[in-house]
């Protein structure tokens, strides 16, 4: 397959600039690449409040006398509402791939728009699907959204790759992503106020729905692919982009190296920790209302509050990781790889401890429950600067590429582990199924981190560098070149 040109101007990222290189001046103030950013934490805001409305709305769903008891309930016991839960990553994997190719070889900013605007729409009718079609029309609902969203991080992982200069990377990379964390603190309250309050949990539905057209609109207005494609982006900040990532400006054409990709090891390793990551993170998700409202004993309206403080530290968190972790790489201190792997590995090994530790506690002990909740997920912010930007370190020109690999094989992992969870969860009440459920989550964060410490890599990669054939005015007269991307320190 051919590829259509990447910019207006034929604007490539093709690597890092060498170390060497004289580092260029960061504009002051907020710039275009800034407000880029907001926009993208926005957007993953509302993807992540679209994907945890469920955890909560499920259980006034399910049983609405724990929240309005005047609103229908439809009774689904857990295993259907695993199967409800986990719906949402059966579409969500099968169009990974196929979005990080058409975000490459398309426009990124355009196929987010559109297909967040799907994703609302079909939020607003999950109340009527549930009551014209049961359980299975509500999967389908999610499974269509599922879908949608599969464009969201190969999106973000190729707008990041040609807005984000290296020496930014774990900051602005970690506040669009953080996001996903805000999206949460946010999205778990509200459904549980809204779920308890005269309008029921179809208001969840309603509300989050609307929230996501709008905020589709906007960024199909304002949000753009590149610096050489912002109709107002000032000069200097543009060629302070494009110089620290080393672009070229020619009109350029060049396909994915696939086989090179899949036969990495350091592509595998990424594909490893972020499976882990997933299955961790999604148990916690998609459960940790249940658990609260079954074993910890909080009503629905406190559900809400107490399952977003987790993720309140989380995002809280990732603030001062991305600093410092770009920090002791900009001076000196430690490589890009030794930065990524320990911040992992107090994203991924912190998390396993305090998930053993969830395992003992009882409803007698609410408060050690919650403190330890808070820890297993806040620590998990070092992964936003570990594995999660490790993809542009390896590929800055196949960053949404190798995101929708790594996310495709990674979501089988979200779809298994609910589906596990309902298989040993049969009693809700019970403490010692759920403890199984944390030791399961705590080995497979221990033993995936160990193997993106052990094979993990922060250079970019010899395939990052493939062949350019730029175009000529008539687009036809093509010559052969190769990009000159350099190698970072391991």
């Amino acid at each position: 397959m051919t590829a259509a040109p990447r910019d207006s101007v034929g604007t490539l990222p093709v690597a890092d600039a060498p170390a060497d290189a004289p580092e260029a001046k960061a504009p002051g103030g907020f710039g275009v690449r800034h407000l880029e950013i907001l926009l993208m934490f926005c957007g993953m805001t509302i993807a992540y409040m679209l994907r945890v409305n469920m955890s909560v709305a499920i259980v006034a769903m399910s049983d609405s006398s724990t929240s309005n008891p005047d609103i229908e309930d439809f009774g689904w016991d857990s295993s259907t509402q695993s199967y409800i839960l986990s719906s949402f990553f059966w579409g969500y994997v099968i169009t990974q791939i196929p979005a990080g190719q058409i975000a490459h070889l398309w426009s990124a900013a355009k196929l987010w728009s559109l297909c967040m605007f799907v994703c609302g729409v079909v939020n607003i009718l999950i109340p009527v699907a549930a009551r014209v079609g049961d359980w299975g029309a509500v999967c389908a609902c999610r499974i269509v959204m599922g879908l949608s969203q599969g464009c969201v991080l190969p999106s973000v992982h190729t707008l990041l790759g040609k807005w984000v200069p290296p020496n930014e990377r774990a900051r602005l990379g970690t506040y669009a992503y953080a996001g996903a964390q805000f999206g949460t603190v946010i999205g778990l309250p509200v459904s549980g106020l809204l779920a308890a309050s005269s309008a029921g949990w179809p208001s969840i539905f309603y509300l989050v729905g609307a929230i996501t057209i709008a905020w589709s609109v906007v960024f199909f207005i304002w949000g753009s692919d590149s610096p050489a494609r912002h109709r107002s982006i000032k000069p200097a900040e543009k060629d302070y982009i494009e110089t620290s990532l080393g672009q070229v400006d020619v009109q350029t054409q060049h396909s994915t190296p696939w086989i090179k990709i899949i036969t990495s090891v350091p592509v595998w390793s990424l594909i490893i920790v972020h499976c882990g990551q997933n299955w961790g993170y999604w148990t916690l998700l998609t459960e940790m209302p249940s658990y609260m409202n079954h074993i910890l004993g909080f009503d629905i309206s406190k559900n809400g509050f107490i399952s977003a403080l987790p993720y309140l530290a989380m995002w809280l968190l990732s603030f001062p990781f991305s600093w410092f972790s770009d920090y002791v790489i900009r001076r000196g201190w430690v490589s890009r790889a030794v930065s990524r792997k320990v911040s992992n590995s107090i994203g991924h090994w912190g998390p396993a401890v305090a998930l053993m530790g969830l395992g003992y506690a009882t409803a007698e002990h609410t408060v050690i429950a919650v403190v330890i909740l808070v820890f297993a997920v806040g620590l998990n912010a070092g992964s936003l600067c570990g594995y999660q930007i490790n993809h542009i370190d390896l590929s800055p020109n196949f960053a949404g590429t190798l995101m929708a690999i790594t996310n495709c094989i990674a979501n089988i992992m979200s779809i298994v582990a609910p589906l596990i969870c309902g298989l040993i969860v049969t009693d809700l009440t019970d403490l010692t199924q759920w403890r199984t459920v944390f030791f399961i989550s705590a080995g497979i964060y221990i033993l995936c981190n160990l193997v993106f410490v052990l094979f993990g890599k922060a250079e970019v990669q010899p395939w990052n560098d493939t062949e350019v054939k730029p175009d000529s005015e008539n687009g036809r007269n093509q010559s052969s070149k190769k990009t000159d991307g350099k190698s970072e320190n391991k």
